[in-house]
This record gives structure tokens, sequence and C-alpha cells, in this order.
């Protein structure tokens, strides 16, 4: 098996970017999820109440990050990586509470205006460290603004399965993964234990519960009871939907490429 393709989601629940290769750090992706939209009380936005936030693309430029819109050229934010205020605010991912760091006062302006409410954004600043679900991480695994790991694991095999069963085939972007493998069986992902990853080892800790985010159409934020409705029919477990697998990295040094070979250790 092998890396065939690689994601990051910079701002959450916004546009991924397909790289050639990648850095970890602390937080997994290098940039991923390292940005949020809050609501004016701190509480994270995403697609699942939010539908049209795939439609912003996300691009990387000069120490900074790009906001672009599939249909309104005229949206054209630059992100500093390095935030422009010192002012500090207390946001709320499901139910953790971490201190987040406002980044621009002009792009909070603009980004209200589009979303037709008070809306911020906001960084995870490198000292923070939220802690990873105790239940399946040891203590001092962390990971930034993602929904509960750093990162997310697909096969290609368990898609071809998929679409085997719709009636239209869909994209692995759907399912916004970090990694994506290719050689194995369908859902050898499922396989809790130590993975090879190039020259790293990783943990699989926890099969991933999927939810309305994977019913958007990422080109046109429309919304169909697929692929949940068929996936129901043959991946639930403890009345949950799972598919890919989320991932502990242990070197936080660690360069992945695409082509790096993936195995199943222990």
């Amino acid at each position: 098996m092998e890396i065939s393709q690689i994601y990051m989601y910079p701002i959450k629940s916004m546009g991924g970017i397909s790289l050639t290769e990648c850095e970890l750090d602390r937080f997994g992706l290098k940039y991923d999820r390292r940005w949020m939209l809050v609501d004016k009380n701190g509480n994270f936005l995403t697609q699942r109440h939010h539908a049209k936030m795939c439609l912003f693309n996300i691009a990387i430029q000069d120490e900074s990050l790009l906001i672009t819109h599939k249909n309104d050229a005229k949206i054209n934010l630059v992100v500093p990586f390095t935030p422009n205020m010192d002012t500090t605010l207390e946001v709320k991912v499901w139910d953790d509470v971490c201190e987040s760091q406002l980044v621009d006062t002009a792009i909070d302006q603009e980004l209200s205006l589009i979303f037709g409410e008070e809306v911020h954004l906001v960084l995870m600043p490198d000292h923070i460290k939220r802690q990873v679900d105790k239940r399946y991480a040891p203590e001092g695994s962390t990971t930034a603004f993602s929904d509960g790991y750093p990162l997310l694991m697909i096969s290609e095999a368990s898609l071809e399965l998929l679409n085997t069963k719709l009636e239209h085939a869909i994209e692995m972007r759907r399912f916004r993964p970090n990694l994506v493998i290719k050689g194995g069986y369908a859902h050898c992902e499922d396989q809790k234990g130590i993975w090879q990853i190039g020259q790293y080892k990783f943990q699989a800790v926890k099969p991933c519960s999927r939810c309305v985010v994977t019913t958007i159409n990422p080109d046109t934020s429309n919304k169909s009871p697929e692929p949940l409705r068929t996936l129901s029919s043959y991946r639930k477990q403890d009345g949950k939907v799972m598919f890919g697998m989320n991932m502990l990295h242990q070197n936080f040094n660690a360069k992945l490429k695409l082509g790096d070979k993936v195995s199943f250790l222990d």
C-alpha cells in the first residue's frame, strides 16, 4: 500500500488543499485546521449548519492564507499567518473549550457580511494543548480545531466499494481525509493499532463516525440523502455510520509524501 492523496484543511469546514508532500507538527498536518470560524459566542461554525462553507477555497501564499469563493470572484481575503491582533477569545469545539487568538478585525467584518451574522476568524496559538479524547488517546496527544483527532486516513478501496452501491459515484473529498491510501482492500484502515507510513509510526485509535457533511456536494453545497443512507446499510456500528480511521502521530517532525509505503504493523 502507499499514500495516493494528501489533504489539509487550514480553516475548519472550508475547502481543502491537495498536497504532494507535507510536514507534521504537534497538531497534525502543518496548518491543518489551525484556523476556525466562530459565532459571536465563540461557538464553532461548520458545514453542518452552514453548508455553503464548502464553497470557499483556501490557498497558501506568501506566509498567508488566501480565501476565495467558487461563485463570487469579489471575495478575496488574505489572512496573515501572524495575526494582526493580540486579543484572545475563548472558543468551543463540541465539548472542548480552549483559548484562541483573533486574527484581523477587517477580515471579521468582511466574513460577517458574507455570512449575515457576526463571525470571527480565530487561530489556535502554538502554546495551546487541546487534549484528544483520553478514552482513545494517551495524555499529551493534541489536535487543533479538528472535530477530535489530528489525522484521518481512508483507503481508495473503501470508496470504490461504496461507489458500487451508489446510483451516482462520489469523490473522496466528501469525507475530508488527510491521508488516502491505495493498494489495500476495502476498509483495511479499520485495523486499530500501529501503522507504518513512510519511515514513521502512527496509531489508529478510533473509526470515524460520519455526519451530514458527507451528504453535501462540495461543488454546489446542495444536500442529498447519500452517501449516509447507503453507508448505514453496511457500515453502522453502535448506531453510528463509520467510514475512515482516526489516527495519532508519534513523531511531531515527520514528513510524508505521495508514494510513501503504508503497512499495518500490529
